[in-house]
């Protein structure tokens, strides 16, 4: 028989060793048991069964623990790569020139800007602005604004 095939027997420390012969708690540690409610696997031959039968009141043969059903299908599967047919020496000359071939797309023309402030709008679109004779509106007006275009009817935004 084989290690692999050999039969186990599950054993469970169930009862203290407080009070009891020195005999009897070294059988118990001799078991492989150190703690109370602990579980040990040995194995099944007559030997333990004598063992486990000398002290019967402190401990139980339990059963083996089944493993679920999902614990038995793996998480996932590994397979090998698979092999890439070889390509022939024509084939691998004709995808270079087809990448040759390719066209890039033109560049869209970019104005350049002549400082940060243009760039981002700032001072400069009212300097641009007043050349062109176009007034410029704010979303939000506050009211000093209004204020001042009330009293101010030419609407240049100037002292009353």
């Amino acid at each position: 028989m084989s290690d692999k095939a050999q039969k186990t027997v599950r054993i469970k420390w169930i009862r203290s060793t407080i009070g009891l012969t020195h005999y009897q708690k070294r059988i118990v540690r001799c078991l492989g048991l150190r703690k109370l409610n602990q579980e040990v696997e040995k194995p099944d031959t007559p030997q333990i069964r004598g063992i486990v039968a000398k002290i019967p009141h402190l401990v139980k043969i339990v059963e083996a623990l089944k493993q679920p059903a999902w614990k038995l299908v793996p998480e996932y599967t590994i397979h090998p790569p698979a092999a890439a047919p070889a390509k022939p020496a024509e084939a691998a000359g004709e995808s270079t020139a087809v990448e040759a071939k390719k066209i890039e797309a033109p560049a869209l023309p970019v104005a350049p800007a002549s400082s940060p402030a243009e760039e981002f709008g700032d001072a400069s679109e009212d300097a641009t602005a007043a050349k062109s004779g176009i007034e410029r509106h704010s979303e939000v007006a506050g009211p000093a604004q209004e204020n001042s275009k009330l009293a101010d009817p030419s609407g240049e935004g100037g002292e009353p």
